[in-house]
């Protein structure tokens, strides 16, 4: 299989989608961003201001740091894929909706299949719980601040991460996030 041609595709789909209210006020998707060989994927919530600017996953402040903290542990930016559960913006930011992450789900569950990465790295807790129920972990989930750094293995190797945006709003928070990248080192060839 191709995958390059098949991300295309859902490339495609994703900049026609119209399937919830989300498209009529964003200015570009985020389909994602980063290897289609990577053996790490990240999965935010959703696109920020910056990201509907640009069409690109964390760029903002928030990506700025996560940039940090890949290379901290000698990971490059372009050696992984990072991407959303949703594709796009809400509204002022808030929180996706629960319907907007099912009209959502099908894009992101086949770029997983199609990447096939040896570990999923959700940042922040809406994230978190998709993917420890997509995974069929749903039995460990617990609140984000009690499971974060932690390597749960379903198939693939999973690590909830807090979303990298706590440590623009509360800097204690930057170094529990550098500890928790380090978890990552194992896994860096």
């Amino acid at each position: 299989m191709d995958v390059d041609k098949e991300l295309l595709k859902i490339k495609d789909e994703i900049i026609a989608c119209q399937k919830c209210s989300l498209c009529k006020e964003r200015k570009n998707p985020v389909i994602g961003q980063g290897s289609h060989q990577a053996k790490i994927i990240f999965i935010g919530e959703a696109p920020g201001a910056k990201e509907d600017e640009t069409g690109v996953p964390f760029c903002g402040r928030s990506g700025k740091f996560l940039s940090e903290l890949l290379s901290l542990v000698g990971i490059e930016r372009e050696d992984v894929y990072i991407c959303n559960i949703v594709k796009c913006r809400p509204p002022k930011n808030r929180d996706p909706k629960e319907s907007e992450i099912n009209e959502c789900k099908n894009y992101l569950e086949r770029q997983i299949e199609l990447i096939d990465p040896k570990i999923i790295c959700s940042l922040g807790r809406y994230s978190m719980n998709f993917m420890m129920n997509y995974l069929g972990l749903s039995e460990s989930i617990q609140p984000i601040s009690k499971i974060h750094g932690q390597v749960f293995e379903k198939g693939r190797l999973f690590v909830p991460f807090y979303h990298p945006a706590v440590a623009i709003y509360n800097s204690n928070m930057k170094e529990a996030l550098k500890k928790d990248f380090e978890i990552l080192k194992k896994y860096v060839d």
